[in-house]
């Protein structure tokens, strides 16, 4: 082995040797071929194998060496190199998954292998990374991130999915082993939207004869994927999730058709029950699609009625009856709305005489002479009252009629007779579960019980008798039943209350006794291999017989019922005064806990009142603050007037109506120096746009230069532009000043109304004549500058209409010399095709000159020609200065 490794590291070169030692090494460590041999001489080569694969990989060296050997693309290196790494991970599979996971790119090298062309080392590719995967989670995450359930799913696609061969059957084991247990991965397979990518695989055509035995397997082991996404094991989020996406996707309707169609192996029927069963478990979605399947009958059937048909039937397959009853109690896994549907079948106002029901199948089924048949349909009703107090209530209605002539009796009475007749171990069993079940955490179904007068001594004999080994489980459950009439009585009946019935079990039992039978059901050693998993899954019929939710059930109950029975009459009445006083209490806190809601929800209220007042006091507050700031401003300004008043009228006798409303005189100067300036303004902008004018016709000239012409256009759009803005502005001032003077008329109205009131009689004639001449004067110059202001805006808008016409010449310019550009374009294109012609003139010219030659025929040098062009442009030029001299003179 030393030297065959050595020639691996030293011959790399070599492709050939290097893929003889790989095959040596193969058969030295692999022992496949030898499989005529007898199971001893096997089982001591296997051992020898191991031995040497032990001794390979104690140098990691060696493991890294094959790795980067796998790298080489020659068949006759690669493909020895995949079977000698899958050999060396078979014998020693965890010591090589370490050193494969410490070495650098270890793992996407072999990655790489799903991508070669060749089929032959994809497809044992596949199987080395079967064995890579193997209970390794870090593996198992860093394949499922190289890409590698896009790159199985596509394999599976392109070998026909579940028609495919062999390769399709490996990926799927691969992905089992990617996705088993491995919460990370699973999540990245939903996340990845490949739950979608699943449901091709599960469309089966109308003809379903004659199935390959490769197409059972590769569908067997899609099943069990799917099933794996939605695992009970799995978190309930998790699980969830992956339930609400295959319905979404239309995958549990595409496994419902498979359900209900016609000529379906019996294995991949029973394990496509299974697969819907864990799909709609705890999902009440799913469970109501489930609910509203019908079978394709005449007339249709529920698919729940045909399925629990199968299950009552004794001629069906046992693991169809087991596959159908785990269906049936995935349906109802916390769904009370399908639990009293199903109760509801068995109730008299809903029964239908002309169609078979769910509740009549079911009590069929408990009464039928196969003990199977009896315990599965026991299982199935005591799921239908599973933590439902309701539907425990409405089955005590149910009235069954045994014999013709006979009064009908209840289904609880009818339960108990069959227990008394000493049926069948398992039928008794069942028939005891589905009691504890219904009466449990239910008074009105124990009083139910306890009323038929010879329930109690049944069970009382039953426990107290000294029974074989296979009885002892009965005695247990009838333990357990008496103990929860026991727990659960409401003492209403006088001869059963709690106190007599534990004296009744010390005196006929014995509470050790006691104690001690109903110890009997979980030391059964078939009690904990049913609490390991909700689905029933059992090597024969005659082991059927504990379920998985009962032994929930009796974990919880045994404990309790075990106090209860040991409890004295003092206790009793101590605890239930205990109770009593905790329930006062309880009532006295949700009391005060309703009051103290009320009362939080009355403050907050309250508050928000509280703020909005607060607000609107608030702006209340400011208007009036502003309010009277504005009467004090108005006071102010009256006693300022006043005073003045006072003072002109004692000091001069008269009043100069021009200052009785404040600064009137200064500010008609200032609105008169405002309008002189907007006049000079005016003919500012009047020169400027002759300027603007005189510029627009130098522009049309220039338009032949186009790159001048541009930047001319740009600055004068800029000018016109703030012509334009200058313009508005002066229409604003101008509007400014006529509100101001309208001001100023009324103040000066007001103020000679006042005056002339306050003076009375004190004023003079003449006074008053001067006021109202100076009056009219201001009137008068007031008109005179409304005439200015008027011809000022007439002004205003002729230069408008000049901006609007200089923009329009604008633009045409703009466009002319758009036009001339595209002339330009044009006739520098018309040059270059002159060139090019000139160009081709030339050539063929040349070309005739050089056939000429050949031909030998006289043809003058290309140099001759320009010697010739020359002096003819020479001579040209002479005659030219020839004449301008003549011009001269």
């Amino acid at each position: 082995m030393d030297h065959l490794v050595n020639i691996l590291q030293t011959d790399r070169s070599d492709s050939e040797i290097l893929g003889y030692a790989l095959d040596t090494l193969y058969n030295i460590l692999c022992n496949d071929e030898e499989e005529e041999q007898d199971e001893t001489a096997q089982k001591q080569s296997d051992d020898l194998g191991a031995q040497f694969t032990e001794q390979f990989v104690q140098d990691p060296e060696h493991v890294t060496l094959l790795l980067a050997l796998l790298e080489e693309f020659d068949f006759h290196v690669r493909w020895p190199g995949v079977k000698l790494l899958t050999a060396l991970l078979k014998n020693q599979g965890v010591q090589v998954q370490g050193i494969i996971l410490v070495s650098p790119m270890g793992v996407s090298r072999l990655m790489d292998l799903l991508a070669d062309s060749r089929e032959v080392i994809r497809n044992d590719g596949l199987l080395l990374l079967q064995q890579l995967t193997k209970s390794n989670a870090a593996i198992q995450k860093i394949v499922a991130f190289e890409s590698a359930f896009e790159r199985l799913l596509d394999i599976i696609t392109e070998e026909g999915s579940s028609d495919g061969g062999i390769v399709v059957e490996d990926c799927l084991l691969l992905l089992l082993n990617l996705l088993k247990n491995n919460s990370s991965n699973q999540n990245f397979f939903k996340e990845g939207s490949y739950i979608q990518r699943m449901k091709p695989w599960f469309e089966i055509g109308d003809d379903n004869s004659g199935w390959s035995a490769q197409k059972v397997t590769n569908l067997h082991l899609m099943l069990q994927l799917v099933r794996v996404m939605v695992s009970p094991v799995n978190s309930p989020g998790a699980t969830s999730s992956c339930q609400k996406s295959m319905y979404q996707c239309g995958l549990l309707q595409q496994l419902c058709t498979i359900l209900m169609a016609t000529g379906v192996p019996a294995d991949i029927l029973t394990e496509t029950i299974n697969t819907v069963s864990e799909v709609i478990r705890g999902s009440q979605v799913n469970q109501d699609y489930f609910a509203s399947v019908n079978a394709p009958s005449n007339p249709p059937r529920p698919a729940i009625v045909v399925l629990l048909m199968s299950m009552v039937n004794e001629r069906q397959p046992f693991v169809l009856r087991c596959a159908v009853l785990y269906c049936f109690q995935c349906f109802l896994y916390k769904n009370q709305k399908g639990q009293g549907e199903i109760v509801a079948t068995l109730l008299p106002s809903t029964i239908d005489a002309n169609s078979i029901s769910a509740g009549q199948l079911l009590c069929g089924g408990l009464f039928s002479a196969d003990s199977l048949s009896n315990w599965c349909a026991a299982v199935a009703l005591a799921h239908s009252l599973q933590d439902n107090l309701t539907q425990k209530e409405q089955l005590l209605r149910v009235q069954l009629a045994t014999s013709l002539g006979k009064p009908p009796v209840s289904l609880l009475q009818q339960c108990t007779n069959i227990l008394s007749q000493g049926s069948k171990v398992q039928t008794r069993v069942g028939l005891l579960m589905l009691l504890c079940t219904w009466i449990n955490n239910c008074p009105i179904a124990v009083t139910h019980f306890l009323h038929n007068q010879e329930n109690v001594p049944f069970l009382t004999a039953q426990i107290s008798e000294n029974l074989g080994e296979d009885e002892r489980l009965v005695q247990g459950l009838c333990a357990l039943l008496l103990g929860i009439c026991i727990y659960y009585n409401d003492n209403s009946l006088e001869n059963y209350t709690k106190e007599k019935l534990k004296q009744l079990i010390e005196k006929r039992i014995g509470k050790e006794n006691f104690v001690e039978k109903l110890g009997f059901i979980t030391k059964h050693e078939l009690y904990s291999r049913a609490a390991q998993k909700p689905q029933p899954v059992f090597p024969a019929p005659e082991q059927m017989l504990f379920d998985h939710e009962f032994t929930k059930l009796v974990k919880e109950l045994e404990g309790v019922i075990t106090k209860a029975v040991h409890k004295s009459n003092e206790e009793e009445k101590k605890e239930e005064e205990v109770k009593k006083t905790l329930e006062q209490h309880d009532n006295i806190v949700t009391q005060y806990k309703e009051l103290i809601r009320e009362q939080d929800s009355q403050i907050q209220e309250l508050k928000e009142q509280v703020e909005s007042m607060s607000s609107q006091n608030e702006q209340m507050q400011t208007t009036v603050s502003q309010q009277l700031a504005q009467i004090q401003q108005h006071k102010d300004q009256y006693n300022i007037l006043k005073l003045k008043i006072g003072k002109e009228s004692q000091s001069n006798g008269q009043v100069d109506v021009s200052q009785v409303n404040g600064l009137q005189t200064e500010e008609l100067t200032q609105l008169r120096e405002e309008v002189e300036e907007l006049r000079k303004q005016h003919a500012l902008f009047q020169t400027q746009l002759g300027d603007k004018d005189a510029l627009i016709s130098a522009l049309r000239s220039e338009t032949a230069d186009s790159s001048a012409g541009g930047s001319d256009h740009t600055e004068l759009l800029k000018e016109l532009e703030a012509l334009r803005n200058q313009v508005q502005a002066q229409s604003a001032e101008i509007n400014q000043m006529q509100t101001e003077r309208q001001e100023l008329l009324r103040r000066a109205e007001a103020g000679s109304s006042d005056e002339v009131s306050g003076s009375g009689g004190s004023l003079e004639a003449g006074a008053t004549a001067e006021v109202e001449s100076r009056l009219a004067a201001q009137t008068a110059e007031t008109e005179i500058l409304k005439e200015a202001a008027k011809g000022l805006s007439e002004s205003r808008a002729e230069l408008e209409q000049q901006l609007a016409a200089a923009t329009s010449t604008v633009a045409i310019l703009q466009t002319e010399k758009a036009k001339l550009q595209t002339e330009v374009q044009e006739s520098k294109k018309e040059q270059d095709d002159l060139l090019m012609l000139l160009a081709d003139q030339d050539q063929k010219i040349h070309s005739l000159r050089l056939r000429l030659k050949n031909l030998g025929e006289p043809v003058d040098d290309e140099d001759d020609l320009d010697c010739r062009d020359q002096t003819d442009e020479e001579d040209y030029e002479e005659d030219d200065e020839k004449e301008e001299d003549k011009d001269e003179n």
